[in-house]
């Protein structure tokens, strides 16, 4: 399996980087993880088969992981003339949140080419998608924008977890245990931050789910100030790691 970070950046384009977008490939599996507002500029930079992507998965609905969507929509009309149908799969409410980010972004009704299934994952509850087992954890960040989660997904004999955007929670724990590779958002360093992950705090629970590799993603400038200081991975934008 592969992991191209296509944007490996915050809310507010901190060490200027792209907003969160997460590429996982395999010789069955090629899925979007999030798409932020400034995606499809970063998938355009990086060459990205988009007519190949057969799903899009969302942890919550925030512009950062979400406002790409509608663009990515539009694109696939119009510059890849897609005809295969698409899922777009995230937290319950999917449909509303889609309805009205199209009307902000691209307002009027629009005819697609191709079959658009919004699909509302169930947490805490199993569910194949393509040739992937996904499994939704609820975590802690913005129920205004949510719910909001991490996703346990299994496919090609490898296990891959992304926590979302979130503070610290016991869901995660389950949601990576064991898992070959867990990109886990780090937004600072070692201050406390609502919503948010701190090394300080992650350091401390990483030993209960023993990923065989960790990445840290979604960090702000604080956190990028001392990378010579963290002793895991980072993700930067365009950084392709192989699991």
């Amino acid at each position: 399996m592969k992991l191209q970070f296509l944007g490996s950046g915050d809310a507010f384009g901190s060490g200027g980087r792209f907003n969160t977008c997460l590429h996982l490939t395999g010789a069955r599996t090629n899925v979007l993880i999030d798409c932020g507002a400034s995606s499809l500029v970063a998938m355009r930079q990086a060459g990205i088969d988009r007519g190949a992507i057969d799903l899009v998965l969302l942890t919550h609905f925030h512009a950062d992981h979400f406002g790409g969507v509608p663009f990515f929509i539009l694109d696939a009309q119009f510059n890849v003339r897609r005809t295969r149908p698409l899922v777009v799969a995230g937290p319950p409410g999917l449909p509303g949140w889609y309805e009205r980010a199209s009307a902000v972004a691209f307002p009027g009704e629009r005819t697609l080419p191709f079959m658009l299934d919004l699909f509302e994952v169930e947490i805490g509850r199993a569910s194949e998608l393509g040739n992937m087992i996904v499994t939704p954890f609820r975590v802690r960040h913005d129920d205004r924008a949510g719910p909001c989660l991490a996703y346990r997904i299994e496919a090609e004999g490898r296990t891959f977890c992304y926590s979302g955007d979130t503070e610290w929670t016991d869901s995660l724990i389950e949601a990576a245990r064991g898992a070959d590779l867990f990109v886990c958002e780090c937004y600072t360093y070692d201050k406390p931050r609502k919503s948010h992950m701190s090394l300080a705090t992650l350091r401390g629970k990483l030993p209960d789910i023993g990923a065989r590799r960790v990445i840290l993603t979604h960090m702000s400038d604080d956190m990028l100030g001392r990378l010579q200081d963290v002793e895991f991975g980072t993700a930067e934008d365009g950084k392709v790691v192989e699991f």
